[in-house]
């Protein structure tokens, strides 16, 4: 599981500013539900066009909720030239920082706020530079190349991490690694066609990996996780401790334990939970 900060925690279970101010000088919205993440913005400004109220409606994990209540606390009292300065390190570093699996939580609060400028000023968001490289997420191969950069990034997960690229049906990732190897000046050998697991191997990877990078996180909370069957592609888990009747069990399986089985076993992998 994820580290958080105190103030992460802080201002997750508090968060500040929760609501829509109903006349609102600007307003953001961003993400979509059916992509897991949405968030919306609205602000208010004094007669100096300071932000005198911001308000905020997200929908989304812990990290969302605590980076877009960070975002109104860092907001209040500037002027729009300053918010614009505001970007998504400063909001991961008013919160102490985040994991690097969530950092795109921020990245969605400054495009909001970019949105929410906009529309106070009546102008169209500016169309992204460069090439949509990852559909899912609109996410250009301008950003992928700035968030190489900035945050000096190596693999297609870290990619995800940030910017959320590669995060959907990851018809992308060939592409992302593409540009990658270009930031880092490398050049990929070719890579020689896998050859097709057998059932006895796969079963194997997978307990193997469920010992190895997913149970002894889910026991620093008090949880656990069974394998009870493997079925093709389907593996047949059951969750244990704190993990059972979790609210947020179902996340748990398919952004942490699916994502870690894919990763070190086979990609088609898919993680079900069996209740005993």
């Amino acid at each position: 599981m994820w580290e958080y900060t105190d103030k992460v925690k802080e201002h997750f279970l508090n968060p500040r500013n929760v609501g829509v101010i109903e006349d609102a000088d600007g307003v953001g919205e961003v993400g979509s539900l059916a992509c897991g993440d949405a968030l919306k913005l609205t602000f208010k400004l004094d007669e100096n066009e300071r932000i005198k109220d911001v308000k905020f409606q997200t929908f989304g994990c812990a990290s969302a909720i605590a980076s877009s209540s960070a975002l109104t606390e860092l907001l209040k009292g500037k002027s729009l030239a300053e918010a614009e300065q505001v970007t998504n390190d400063d909001i991961a570093n008013y919160l102490g920082g985040l994991p690097r699996e969530k950092m795109h939580c921020s990245v969605m609060g400054q495009e909001a706020l970019e949105k929410a400028i906009a529309c106070y000023r009546g102008v169209p968001v500016e169309e992204k530079e460069g090439e949509i490289v990852c559909e899912c997420f609109g996410v250009t191969d301008v950003e992928i190349r700035r968030a190489l950069t900035d945050h000096h990034l190596a693999t297609v997960e870290d990619v995800t991490n940030f910017i959320k690229a590669g995060g959907g049906c990851g018809n992308c990732h060939e592409r992302i690694e593409k540009l990658i190897d270009e930031a880092l000046g490398r050049e990929r050998a070719p890579v020689p066609k896998p050859r097709k697991m057998t059932n006895i191997r796969k079963l194997r990877l997978i307990e193997e990996t469920l010992e190895r990078e997913i149970q002894p996180a889910l026991k620093k909370d008090g949880g656990d996780i069974e394998l009870v069957d493997v079925d093709g592609n389907r593996v047949l888990v059951s969750l244990r401790g704190a993990c059972s009747g979790c609210s947020a069990a179902q996340v748990t399986l398919r952004e942490f334990v699916e994502k870690k089985l894919r990763e070190f076993v086979v990609p088609e992998l898919v993680v079900e939970e069996v209740c005993e």
